[in-house]
């Protein structure tokens, strides 16, 4: 008896993701959100530069690269073309919160109809390591070798409360991959994502807690266990802004 298998939204791709790194779940969550969902179909993402350029080769629907920083311009772009699309961005802290702020701000603010998957573990991953915006205070990086400090390098950028007040945004939620719980909370975040779009209703945003073992400096269950420790009280978890639900 089958208990367990890969969705359908993800190809027999083996991940490069780095051993530990918090990508693989959440690229498996997008996947499941979708199958669950039923709109494999009828789903395109959006994914910029940096490790989620990867996940072109894992999903099994079409993906749509974008310059860095620019991810939510394109999803625009596809989603006002294609209206009766499910259109999603995958993006990084440093190419949504430092590049792209302008732009994520700006399809906040307009009330866009896609669904953004932010995903925050406080370096650029791919390029070495760099400090980013969501880089915690003390957190020592390439770029910040003694520990970030706010006289040099200022405080980390929090996005969901940044977002919230904006009257475009429907729906924003911080959930963290550092557990089994967390993990289920997650999924059903990013299903409530997919269907705040379906709706018509505006703007989502899922931001997830997640891990960089290498450029961390630390095994794969040390860097969980900094998530649940150290990231959740910088980044407190829940819903930030919740959905009016259309009646009838």
């Amino acid at each position: 008896m089958v208990v367990f298998t890969k969705p359908e939204a993800m190809t027999s791709e083996q991940t490069r993701y780095c051993p530990g790194c918090g990508h693989g779940i959440a690229t498996r969550l997008v996947a499941e959100a979708i199958d669950q969902l039923g709109i494999r179909e009828t789903t395109i993402g959006v994914a910029p530069v940096g490790c989620a350029v990867f996940s072109y080769d894992y999903w099994n629907f079409d993906v749509a690269e974008a310059p860095h920083g620019r991810t939510p311009a394109v999803a625009t772009g596809i989603k006002r073309v294609l209206p009766d699309h499910t259109v999603f961005t995958y993006q990084g802290d440093g190419d949504l919160a430092a590049i792209g702020t302008g732009e994520i701000i700006h399809s906040a603010a307009r009330g866009e109809r896609i669904s953004v998957v932010f995903m925050n573990n406080g370096v650029y991953g791919m390029t070495g390591g760099q400090m980013a915006p969501t880089t915690l205070m003390g957190q020592r990086t390439k770029t910040t070798p003694l520990g970030r400090n706010a006289a040099g390098a200022g405080f980390p950028l929090k996005v969901c409360e940044m977002l919230a007040p904006l009257p475009g945004v429907v729906y924003l939620e911080r959930v963290a991959i550092d557990s089994p719980k967390d993990v289920i909370k997650a999924k059903k975040a990013i299903v409530k994502s997919f269907q705040v779009q379906i709706a018509g209703l505006g703007f989502s945003l899922v931001e997830i807690l997640s891990n960089c073992p290498p450029n961390w400096g630390m095994t794969p269950v040390e860097s969980m266990k900094y998530i649940n420790e150290v990231n959740k009280v910088e980044f407190p978890l829940g819903v930030y802004k919740e959905p009016q639900w259309n009646n009838g």
